[in-house]
């Protein structure tokens, strides 16, 4: 009960109290009420404090329950994020010592692959170069003795045989005519030397890239120049070039010396070319129509141009060719790992010899 409520009874009170003084018993019966009043309101008062006080005990319990359950919540998220921070640390942990050992197995494949290029790589590319190097100095005594040969061989026929009115012909002409074996380095085929120059000078100086059949079509430079005059003039039509490190220049030293031997013999020359797979043949037979601009039809076994994965079939149609009075010319790919002897009998070869620091594999001779 509010101060207004109890000063209303009061007031009430008063009137009472003073009627009391004429009437004795209506001012105990008021006296009597107000004590009731009083005491009904001071065990009110008491419930309400007893009542806040509960209340107050169980807004602090509430609290106290709330703490401990946001405690308890904090506590077990820390829990699991921790165990989850674990268990990725842990991940990571074997990822990392996973790689490590890739890497260790990684770094001992590379020391031993550099020890196996150190101790086995050079000294075969040393072996490769001192057989390349001694075959080369086989044939080139071979060369030397063939050429000394020839040189001591007197090609002229006998005076008597011919007639008393036949007119003399430069003997140029009858070597040529009488020898189906060409030799460009002997002096006796000046005509031929001046013939196979001025042809090299034209394709160096005045290309033609739209000329005829058989002539050479495309840019023709003094290095390549410079091996092709070797080949004719110093080995006689007959060695080996150092490869260009590209079988499209080396088909292009083959274009130009077969453009030059179909200028000099015509129909006459029969190209055969030894390569060991279809893929490298393929390279040759593209280069060879896009440098000379035959086709299709001029490849063939009755043709211009054949191609050969095996030297015993080419070797076999070199003996039949020169059975007809034809003149075959081989050329070999500097991918053929063997050379057979047997076609270094023939009087026009030319054979493409890889770096000897760099070959492509071992060169064997049988």
């Amino acid at each position: 009960m509010s101060s207004d409520d109890l000063s209303s009874v009061e007031s009430s009170a008063k009137p009472t109290e003073n009627a009391g003084n004429a009437d004795n018993p209506s001012l105990d019966s008021a006296v009597a009420a107000k004590n009731s009043l009083v005491s009904d309101l001071d065990s009110r008062i008491a419930s309400l404090q007893a009542q806040e006080k509960r209340l107050k005990q169980r807004v602090d319990d509430l609290q106290a329950s709330y703490n401990r359950s946001l405690k308890d919540q904090t506590q077990t998220v820390q829990v699991d994020l921790g165990r989850l921070i674990k268990q990725g640390l842990a991940d990571l942990e074997r990822r990392k010592q996973a790689l490590q050992t890739e890497v260790e197995q990684l770094e001992r494949r590379q020391e031993r692959i550099r020890a196996e290029m150190r101790t086995s790589f050079a000294g075969v590319s040393q072996d490769l170069a001192i057989r390349v190097q001694g075959f080369k100095d086989y044939l080139v005594g071979s060369l030397q003795d063939l050429a000394s040969a020839a040189e001591q061989l007197d090609l002229s026929p006998p005076e008597v045989e011919r007639p008393v009115t036949q007119a003399a012909q430069p003997r140029g002409e009858t070597v040529d005519q009488a020898s189906p074996t060409p030799a460009f380095a002997a002096q006796r085929f000046q005509e031929q030397t001046e013939r196979i120059r001025s042809l090299l000078d034209q394709y160096r100086l005045r290309p033609d890239y739209y000329g005829p059949v058989w002539q050479l079509r495309r840019t023709f430079e003094p290095v390549h120049a410079e091996k092709v005059s070797n080949w004719f003039f110093t080995q006689g039509g007959r060695g080996a070039v150092k490869s260009m490190g590209s079988r499209l220049q080396n088909v292009l030293i083959a274009s130009t010396c077969i453009s030059v031997l179909h200028t000099l013999y015509g129909d006459r020359l029969r190209t055969l070319i030894l390569a060991n797979t279809p893929e490298r043949l393929g390279e040759w037979r593209r280069g060879l129509q896009d440098c000379l601009g035959v086709s299709r039809l001029d490849f063939g076994a009755d043709r211009g141009l054949v191609l050969f994965e095996a030297p015993e079939p080419l070797a076999q149609r070199a003996d039949r060719l020169l059975d007809r009075e034809q003149l075959p010319f081989i050329i070999m790919d500097e991918s053929e790992d063997k050379i057979n002897l047997s076609l270094l009998q023939f009087p026009l070869w030319l054979a493409f010899a890889p770096d000897p620091m760099n070959p492509p594999a071992d060169y064997d001779y049988y």
